[in-house]
């Protein structure tokens, strides 16, 4: 009886592990659920799960997923940029009021770090009084009359980051500026003769740079009074180029005596009297190089 119980129970062992070993096995992988029959180990080498996992898309997918949202994220920072100079464009840093060499005007600043700030401004008017009002030509006094127009576009560095500056830029130079001849001893001495001013009659005339485009330097210093108010001075040049001038004669036809070399009495006319002057005046290229020397005020946003 013992022997059967004992069979029996080693009966039920066996048909317990054959029906665990028959339980169906579920793997799982990223493409497809498959369900395998616990068998061999033959068949789970011979199961074909690897090959389809190589052969499904998903993978590929999501890598497309992932270059698309980097496409999305770069355009997002693009427009962001854009947005940043958008902002940066219409919110300036400082505004300024200047006087000096180049007129009376203003400028607007832009800061593009710590150090360095974009500045576009204009200045102008009637600044003849200071260089003097007038200059001489030869031997020829003039009056000057100028009405200068100066705008520019430039940059503003504090290379220690303190109020030391250095500027740079480009003026636009549209400056009128006229002249008129000065007797002397009741004569005008041009070329080194003398001819009588009151047959020649009023000399006048105008001068006009050559450069359309004009480089200047500066460099100046830049304190703070306040976090906001701030005070400036430049000194520097701005090159104006070569002028070309011309004189002209009130009345061009009248006639001239002068003495020559040899003590003889000679004749000309007042027109050719001018041609001579305007000569020297272009010889003389004033204000070639045009000298800036300004102060000013800036508040800072």
């Amino acid at each position: 009886m013992k022997f059967i119980k004992l069979t029996a129970i080693s009966a039920a062992v066996m048909a317990s592990t054959a029906a665990f070993a028959a339980e169906p096995v579920i793997v799982v992988d990223e493409a497809d659920a498959m369900v395998y029959e616990a068998e061999p180990a033959a068949v789970a080498y011979e199961a074909e799960p690897v090959a389809v996992a190589y052969e499904a898309e998903p993978t590929n997918t999501g890598v497309i997923g992932k270059t698309a949202g980097a496409v999305r994220n770069t355009t997002g920072a693009v427009v962001g940029g854009t947005k940043t100079l958008f902002n940066t464009a219409i919110n300036p840093a400082s505004v300024s009021a200047e006087a000096g060499t180049l007129g009376y005007g203003a400028n607007i600043g832009w800061s593009l770090n710590e150090n360095t700030e974009l500045q576009a401004g204009w200045a102008g008017g009637d600044v003849a009084d200071l260089f003097g009002g007038d200059f001489d030509a030869g031997d020829v006094n003039y009056d000057v009359d100028a009405d200068f127009s100066n705008p520019y576009l430039g940059v503003q560095l504090r290379p220690t980051g303190n109020w030391f500056t250095v500027g740079a830029g480009i003026i636009v130079p549209d400056n009128d500026i006229d002249v008129t001849a000065n007797a002397d001893g009741g004569f005008f001495k041009v070329d080194g003769q003398q001819y009588n001013a009151a047959q020649t009659g009023t000399l006048e005339g105008t001068i006009e740079h050559r450069n359309k485009l004009a480089p200047y330097g500066t460099i100046g210093f830049r304190p703070n009074i306040t976090n906001n108010f701030g005070l400036f001075g430049e000194i520097g040049a701005a090159y104006m180029g070569k002028t070309d001038a011309t004189v002209r004669a009130v009345n061009a036809d009248s006639v001239v005596s002068y003495t020559d070399s040899n003590g003889d009495t000679q004749t000309t006319t007042a027109g050719d009297v001018a041609k001579k002057a305007e000569q020297e005046l272009e010889d003389k290229d004033w204000l070639e190089w045009l000298p800036i020397v300004k102060v000013g005020a800036t508040y800072r946003f």
